[in-house]
């Protein structure tokens, strides 16, 4: 370091140091630091080890230099080297490369000789000399060794050009001796020989050349190399003009590209990134290669073609295109591939190198002072493209694959994603015909759904229209409506979705292929990974979701809110998958499947568990053994509200999943483990449309106990949405079936339900009877929550009747029991009920205070559902207080969440209150639009004194408005 030596302890952290400089200034990864240092077996304490090995690293640069110690920092998946141009000799060594190349361009040989002589003044020995080998840096490695070789290359032939023969020939001499098989350097040795006049050894140098091409790999020189020995014969030359005739490449520019689709539609930044990547590798004389990878018939294929098009300008000497096969049932062998490449830049089957590294080579000298554009299309993997690479010079080259390449250093991932809603409606637009697609926007928008925007698809879809002009649109829709047709209909000629995805499929592992089968049974959802292991009967199957997903297979979507990353299937791809499972065995697959419900009920109860929240319901079924959880279930569920959203639309999809698989019992044990999130988070329609089903399936399977829970359920959300007829009925269903199965405290909480509903019904005396029986009861089976619950339920009807000691007596034990047993929430519904006590009796500040209360434990639980009921209470406090703009936030917030939750009652009662808010801002109209919402809501909830009262008010209002302007 600045010439001095820097002992760095063993092999590991000069490894470690090695890794982090050949990618300055870019975060190298734990797993990839660990596979340099451990490439065969790994220690558990890998990880621990590498920040053993980092923290040396920094303190003997630190002893060397203090800011030398800073320069690696860590982040979050691994480490960095920060570095500043000029630093390290590799970068140094490219950009001098580069730059030597553009003053050749300038015919300043001077100048570029100058700058070749500092970059090979760079080298020290071989790259990661002493160093053992890792297989992750060969492409880099090779790189730098081609690039070297270039520049040698290159100095050579500025010195020849000014001139300087002697020396290039004392070098040449040594060169050809260290790389016998490389024939530019004989090119160039037999040059210069010729351009000092010493025209007998420089055909006693390409005799020489011939024998070793013999001798080592059976071919005869090539074509530029006879050229030379032909002209050492006509005509020698020892002007510089001469020479670099000579060196030049003659041959007209090739163009294989196939043609660039007319209607190619979207992609511009996709498209705009990769061509800027190409250009300004061009221009540093870098060669730059991307791998665009993306799922089957998502155009990778057509957004390369539309990319080398469009720099064909950028890389003058040609554009080679290729089918590397890489999906089919035979890939195309890198030899072969060579070969073709090696043919379409003039060199005949007899200068055919026999052997791979010897054909890689020699097409990477060819590349080397060439600017091209190479598309290897259809490519299978990393190995198959590696050979076909240059290692220097200015070409580009795009490589198209289903699969991701990360162990191809050095490349450029991009993802080709689905068509935009918009883009995917142009591409329509551009085949059927702008006018057709106006005539049903309608069903234009319903095909581009089934095709799920893939560009394949669409274009199907497309030409059957255009080839069926007395199709209407809507014919298409609706027969691709049908999932289990769909992909029949997705066929024409012999474009076709299921082929394109077969070729995809097939090359799946076994396990892989088991796992895609068993995620199309699953429907539209989104699901962990735990999921794909749960379907194999694994505990882990990371390693089989990491091939679905590099295989464009399955997508990852994000991380939901605990961190968890999620995945999902194209609807095409699922409608496939689905396909295939049919053909599986029937037991095996409901096994897996059965697999992942379970796994979902497992978590989902112990979630509920969790919740901060005591649910006055049942979720448990402890007549029966719970499923096991799913490996690293604790951090899963560690934040468990965050747990049930991320997996709440799954979760309601696999209730209906399996009923319809005949699990019933899975089925409403699911439903009812769900009860108490939606409760909390007011889902209301989750509720009811998960406790339907459930309530079916636990018909269907005699389970009195869970039709019990499921009908108390149900009671609760009609409660919740005023639906009074309905929860009567749930309610008194569920008490006898509680009964009849034994359930004292289950019958307690269908009772408390009951007293509730006939309370706001008006039937105080029964209610007062029901609710002082789950007392009783709750006490006898000793359940402290329950008995807070009957508490605030005997209390509410005692205000009902404006009993007010009477009520603030059982409030007050009902919030003094709640703190006794650490039921927070029991508690803010007691305060939330002593301020409304408080009100009536007129005691604004004290109402005030214990509805803040209310709110502050409301929120800190997450009850977004009683926060909003609590904000009604306080809005109405300060609408009576006069304090009108904080009434009307509070108001205004507590409406959308009764508008959100169905709860008519209260969006009513609140709609009532900003008539009177608006009433007192004096802004009739405002005032009579929510007053005359109210009145509406009133009359569909039969709610007979409200509606009366509301409507005389109205009466008195609108007479008085009438008085005012009659004495105006």
């Amino acid at each position: 370091m600045d010439g001095q030596v820097v002992p760095l302890g063993g092999p590991k952290p000069r490894l470690l140091l090695a890794a982090l400089l050949l990618q300055p200034n870019v975060v190298v990864s734990t797993e990839l630091l660990i596979e340099v240092l451990w490439p065969s077996s790994a220690p558990r304490s890998a990880a621990a080890n590498i920040r053993t090995y980092v923290h040396s690293l920094r303190k003997r640069l630190a002893d060397h230099d203090p800011e030398l110690g800073e320069r690696i920092g860590s982040r979050a998946s691994g480490y960095i080297l920060k570095t500043t141009p000029g630093e390290i000799d590799h970068i140094r060594f490219g950009e001098l490369a580069a730059r030597a190349q553009d003053a050749l361009g300038h015919g300043e040989a001077e100048s570029a000789l100058d700058l070749l002589d500092q970059a090979e003044a760079l080298w020290r020995g071989e790259v990661l000399e002493g160093l053992p080998h890792d297989h992750g840096w060969g492409a880099t490695v090779a790189r730098l060794t081609e690039l070297r070789l270039a520049v040698q290359e290159q100095r050579l032939r500025a010195r020849i050009e000014l001139g300087r023969t002697a020396e290039a020939v004392a070098e040449l001499r040594g060169l050809v001796t260290e790389h016998p098989l490389r024939e530019e350097l004989w090119q160039q040795l037999i040059v210069a020989l010729r351009a000092d006049g010493r025209t007998a050894d420089a055909i006693e140098a390409y005799e020489t050349a011939e024998k070793v091409l013999a001798e080592e790999l059976g071919t005869e020189p090539g074509p530029r190399l006879r050229e030379l020995r032909a002209s050492l014969v006509l005509a020698p030359s020892t002007t510089a003009e001469a020479v670099a005739m000579t060196l030049a490449r003659p041959s007209a520019p090739v163009c294989q590209l196939p043609l660039d689709l007319p209607d190619f539609t979207g992609r511009d930044e996709v498209v705009g990134e990769l061509v800027d990547l190409f250009r300004n590798r061009r221009e540093q004389g870098k060669p730059a290669i991307a791998v665009l990878s993306g799922a089957p018939g998502i155009g990778k294929s057509s957004v390369a073609i539309r990319v080398a098009h469009a720099v064909r300008e950028d890389f003058p000497d040609g554009q080679l295109h290729v089918d590397l096969a890489g999906t089919s049932s035979s890939p195309r062998p890198p030899m072969t591939v060579l070969a073709e490449l090696l043919r379409a830049l003039g060199v005949p089957d007899a200068g055919l190198p026999r052997d791979l590294p010897e054909r890689a080579a020699l097409l990477r000298s060819r590349l080397a002072t060439l600017r091209m554009c190479v598309v290897l299309d259809d490519a299978g993997s990393a190995a198959q493209v590696r050979p076909l690479l240059p290692g220097a010079g200015a070409c580009a080259v795009l490589i198209t694959s289903r699969v991701r390449m990360p162990d191809l250093a050095g490349a450029t991932p991009v993802d080709v994603d689905l068509l935009t809603e918009a883009e995917a409606a142009k591409l329509l637009e551009g085949i059927v015909g702008t006018e057709r697609v106006a005539l049903e926007p309608e069903s234009a928008t319903a095909i581009l759904r089934h095709c799920g925007y893939l560009p394949l698809a669409i274009r199907v879809a497309g030409a059957k229209l255009t080839h069926r002009p007395g199709w209407t649109l809507r014919v298409l829709a609706d027969r691709l409506r049908d999932e289990r047709r769909r992909l029949d209909e997705l066929r024409v000629g012999d474009l076709a979705v299921r082929a394109s995805v077969t070729l995809s499929y097939d090359l799946l592992p076994m396990s892989a292929a088991s796992a895609f089968r068993g995620l199309g049974g699953l429907g539209s959802v989104q699901f962990p990974a735990w999921v794909v292991a749960a379907l194999l009967g694994r505990a882990h199957a990371d390693d089989v979701l990491d091939v679905l997903v590099d295989a464009h297979l399955v997508e990852l979507c994000g991380s939901d809110g605990t961190g968890e990353p999620r995945y999902r299937l194209h609807d095409l791809l699922r409608c496939y998958a689905a396909e295939l499972r049919t053909h599986d065995i029937p037991a095996k697959a409901h096994d897996a499947t059965k697999r992942v419900l379970e796994g979902y009920l497992a978590l989902a109860l112990e979630a509920a568990d969790r919740l901060p929240i005591h649910f006055f319901g049942l979720y448990r079924d402890d007549t029966v053994v719970q499923p096991a959880l799913p490996p690293g279930a604790g951090q899963l569920i560690e934040d468990p509200a965050a747990w049930f959203a991320a997996e709440r639309h799954t979760c309601v999809a696999a209730i209906s999943l399996a009923a319809d698989l005949g699990f019933d019992g899975l089925a409403w044990r699911l439903a009812a483990a769900l009860a108490p999130y939606f409760d909390q988070r007011g889902h209301q329609d989750d509720w009811l449309h998960t406790h339907a089903v459930a309530l079916a399936a636990a018909r269907r399977s005699g389970e009195l106990r869970g039709e019990a829970i499921i009908q108390r359920n149900l009671g609760q959300v009609q409660l919740y949405q005023d639906s009074y007829a309905e929860a009567l009925i749930a309610f008194e269903q569920s008490q006898l079936l509680f009964d009849k199965v034994g359930e004292a405290r289950g019958a307690a909480i269908a009772l408390a339900g009951l007293g509730t509903v006939l309370r706001i019904k008006g039937e105080d005396t029964v209610a007062l009877e029901h609710c002082h029986e789950a007392l009783d009861q709750f006490s006898a089976a000793g359940d402290p929550h329950g008995e807070a619950v009957s508490r605030i339920a005997i209390g509410a009807v005692w205000l009902a009747r404006r009993r007010f000691p009477e009520a603030e007596r059982w409030f007050t034990e009902a919030l003094e029991q709640s703190a006794r047993i650490g039921d927070r929430h029991r508690e803010a519904h007691a305060l939330k009920r002593l301020a409304m006590l408080r009100q009536h009796q007129g005691n604004l500040a004290g109402a005030r205070e214990r509805v803040d209360r209310a709110i502050a434990i409301f929120n800190e639980l997450g009850d977004d559902h009683c926060v909003g009921y609590a904000n009604q209470n306080l809005g109405e406090l300060y609408l009576h207080s006069g304090d009108l703009a904080h009434a009307q936030l509070l108001l205004v917030n507590s409406l959308s969440v009764h508008r959100r939750n169905g709860d008519r009652r209260s969006e009513a009662e609140v709609s009532q209150l900003l008539g009177e808010l608006h009433e007192a801002l004096s802004q009739p109209e405002r005032s009579r639009t929510y007053s005359e919402r109210a009145l509406a809501l009133w009359r569909e909830l039969s709610a007979r004194p409200q509606e009366s009262a509301l409507a005389s008010r109205l009466q008195e209002s609108a007479e008085a408005s009438y008085d005012d302007s009659a004495s105006a």
